[in-house]
Order: C-alpha cells, then sequence, then structure tokens
C-alpha cells in the first residue's frame, strides 16, 4: 500500500524551450513498468531520428522500484541526472520523459546545459495536469434518513471522499476511506448509536480531477 501522497501526469504536455539557438523538447508519458518507459524513449527517438540528443529519465513502481536517466552523449551529468532532479522535486511517480536537443550550433556549457534540461522537464510540468495519488479503502454505510445528514457531515468534515449515494428505504453512501482514518467506522457507530451498517470493500488507488475519482 501507498503510505503518502504522490503525483502523476494526468494529461502530458510537450514543452519547447530554446537556448542560444538550440531547441530543447520534453515529452512525457504515464508508465507503470520499465518496458513501458523504454517503448516511449525508443519511440521518441525514431520520432525525432534527426536530433543530436535524446535524453531520458523515469521513475516507475508503487515505492520508485526504478529509476533511469541518460544523458544520451551530452557530457556527464549535464541531462540525464538535471532531468530526474525535477522529477524528484515535483514529487512524481510512474513518469517518462524525454528531451530531444536539435543542436543550433552553439555551445552552451556544462552549467548551460543543466539548465536548459531542467528549464525544458520543468515547462513541461507545468504545462502538464497532474493528478495526486492517494490509497484508501472503499466502505459502504447504510443508515436511515435521520443519520444521514449527520454521517454525510461528519464525511465532509474529514474530508474522506464520497463516491456515490443511493436513496432507497434508506440510505446507502460509498465512500473511500485513507488508511489512516479506519477509526471512521467507530466514529459512524456512535454517531448513529449503532443503527448505521458499514461494510468495507476493496482498497484501491485513486486521485481526484475536477472533482471526480479517477481509479489509478
Amino acid at each position: 500500500m501507498l503510505k503518502e501522497k504522490q503525483w502523476e501526469i494526468y494529461i502530458p504536455k510537450e514543452a519547447e524551450i530554446v537556448e542560444k539557438k538550440s531547441r530543447f523538447i520534453a515529452s512525457f508519458a504515464t508508465v507503470h513498468s520499465e518496458e513501458e518507459a523504454l517503448e516511449f524513449v525508443q519511440q521518441k527517438k525514431k520520432e525525432h531520428y534527426s536530433a543530436r540528443h535524446n535524453c531520458f529519465a523515469y521513475i516507475v513502481g508503487s515505492r520508485d522500484e526504478v529509476k533511469r536517466f541518460s544523458d544520451d552523449g551530452e557530457p556527464s551529468q549535464t541531462a540525464g541526472r538535471p532531468m530526474m532532479d525535477v522529477l524528484e522535486g515535483a514529487h512524481l511517480h510512474n513518469v517518462v520523459v524525454v528531451v530531444t536537443r536539435y543542436f543550433g550550433g552553439v555551445l552552451l556549457g556544462t552549467g548551460g546545459l543543466v539548465r536548459a534540461y531542467q528549464g525544458a522537464v520543468s515547462a513541461g510540468v507545468e504545462a502538464s495536469t497532474l493528478i495526486e495519488k492517494t490509497s484508501g479503502t472503499q466502505l459502504s454505510i447504510t443508515t436511515d434518513y435521520n443519520g444521514y445528514g449527520k454521517i454525510e457531515y461528519l464525511l465532509r468534515e474529514r474530508s474522506i471522499m464520497i463516491l456515490d449515494t443511493q436513496y432507497d428505504a434508506d440510505v446507502t453512501i460509498c465512500c473511500v476511506v485513507d488508511d489512516a482514518d479506519t477509526n471512521i467506522v467507530e466514529e459512524i457507530t456512535n454517531l448513529t448509536a449503532g443503527n448505521a451498517v458499514c461494510k468495507w470493500g476493496d482498497w484501491i488507488s485513486y486521485g481526484v480531477v475536477d472533482g471526480k475519482v479517477i481509479y489509478l
């Protein structure tokens, strides 16, 4: 299970910067295996076959088990490592970025290269739509209409995400409870004098975009 909140790229955007006539194009993808990351790298190398360099960095795994980067012919530590620094600084996970450089004929020096590669990745992160990734367990709560208002208020006060509410003879609320918030059942029981029925469901990984739950 996830121990802390993370971020993933939900809608990737390409970004381009120009430094002393050299073009730096940052391309992103969300990936869930090293194979997917390397396939994306190869895809970008084919797409930009005439470019001088296609440097990359990727982080894969729920606990960042795999981290790799490459300078792809640039001086050591001037491209891949700085790109990785931006991904880590943004707390991104399951992500790959390729920065393509079309050489403009002017040498940038090591400091200039570091700034350019970092700048391209940072611009891409800012342009992309990110989703905060967290984890929790689905909880179904069935109550009468007298208890419904109390429970809904408690859930919203605790910032517990409500997935769905069904209104029949009783009210059934489906929500997702963060891993550190599992004492909520005891609170609901006390609040309704034991009249509410709570059932735990599956553990899920999810994020929220525009108020909607996205399963990850």
